[in-house]
């Protein structure tokens, strides 16, 4: 695996996946189309910063566009591909259905036609902890139905599970699938609940909390994220030998086809995040209490055994520590 494509470089997570991946030394492109859906200046800081590194190079490209991206896979062989170019948000796709089915759909069906006709030998792709849905099931295996999502967002990443698994399928090349749960940490999104509360609470606004603060989330720091990435990706998935179709595992296949959840396993409530923020900020909150919001659910707590026994993988980074670090980024970057 020593060329590697990322999609979505200039994202959050795409950019801290980049930067592990440089530091390996491999030779990493990044895409990514810079949309206005939030702060392009930080999309490009963060494409400066992985120009640091001889071994990155960055293309301006977005993979709705099936022209540009079957030149993109033809002109450069890569090795493996980890997609996590896409639209982001629930509530914002309750507003504008339609850029999701663009960019989570069409945008990954040709991100799996480039993967099966230039030959990539391990496709990871981002899903999300969103898919669970309704299930109240806790905490959320892989192992369990997910066919009650309450977001077109959710949806069409469950939507794309089926999608690279009927690539891997058809044309037996190794795909794993990874459902982040709630990732937070420096250079992250402007929409996400840390980079609001702690914009809101230096400039003495309100807070918005939803469902009286009563929600838990299984709150991943970004690091723990992009080095478990990285270690997914050098391990491409097989067949497993013990799938039945007769009682069927949906997280394994006959097909080179895995799944696995990337959590903390250690759910937070709403108000204590917002207390270890308050502390780490050393400021108050001015909060505004709001009902649970259409597509939001109440709990998200990742079971993460699969992932530990194929990979050791446990969480490193405990909360108070994410959100320091966290709160130093936003202080220097925005002065």
């Amino acid at each position: 695996m020593k060329k590697i494509l990322i999609t979505g470089a200039a994202g959050f997570i795409g950019y801290h996946i980049a930067g592990v991946l440089a530091k390996k030394g491999k030779e990493v492109v990044g895409i990514d189309n810079l949309n206005s859906y939030y702060d392009v200046k930080l999309k490009l800081d963060r494409v400066k910063n992985l120009e640091q590194f001889e071994n990155f190079r960055f293309i301006k490209a977005s993979i709705d566009d099936r022209a540009e991206m079957s030149k993109l896979f033809s002109e450069e062989g890569f090795d493996a591909v980890v997609n996590l170019a896409a639209q982001p948000g629930v509530r914002y796709s309750i507003e504008n259905p339609y850029v999701y089915i663009e960019s989570n759909i069409t945008g990954f069906l040709n991100v799996l036609e480039g993967c099966r006709q230039t030959k990539v030998k391990h496709l990871v792709y981002a899903s999300s902890s969103s898919v669970y849905g309704a299930n109240r099931k806790i905490p959320y295996s892989i192992h369990d139905n997910v066919d009650h999502p309450i977001s077109l967002y959710a949806a069409t990443k469950k939507s794309g599970e089926l999608m690279a698994h009927a690539y891997s399928a058809l044309y037996k090349f190794p795909v794993t699938g990874l459902r982040f749960f709630t990732v937070y940490g420096p250079w992250g999104w402007p929409d996400m609940a840390l980079f609001i509360f702690t914009k809101a609470i230096l400039e003495e606004k309100p807070i918005n909390i939803f469902n009286n603060g009563e929600m838990l989330r299984d709150f991943t720091f970004v690091d723990d994220i992009a080095k478990m990435t990285a270690a997914v990706l050098d391990k491409p998935a097989s067949p497993d030998s013990r799938w039945n179709g007769s009682s069927p595992d949906p997280a394994t296949s006959f097909a080179p086809y895995r799944l696995y959840n990337i959590g903390n396993h250690q759910p937070v409530n709403l108000n204590i995040f917002i207390e270890t923020l308050e502390e780490c900020l050393g400021k108050k909150a001015i909060k505004n209490y709001l009902p649970l919001q259409p597509g939001d659910v109440y709990e998200t707590y990742a079971d993460i055994s699969e992932l530990t026994a194929d990979f050791g993988f446990k969480p490193a980074t405990e909360l108070k520590e994410g959100v320091r670090k966290f709160v130093e980024w936003y202080r220097e970057y925005y002065k």
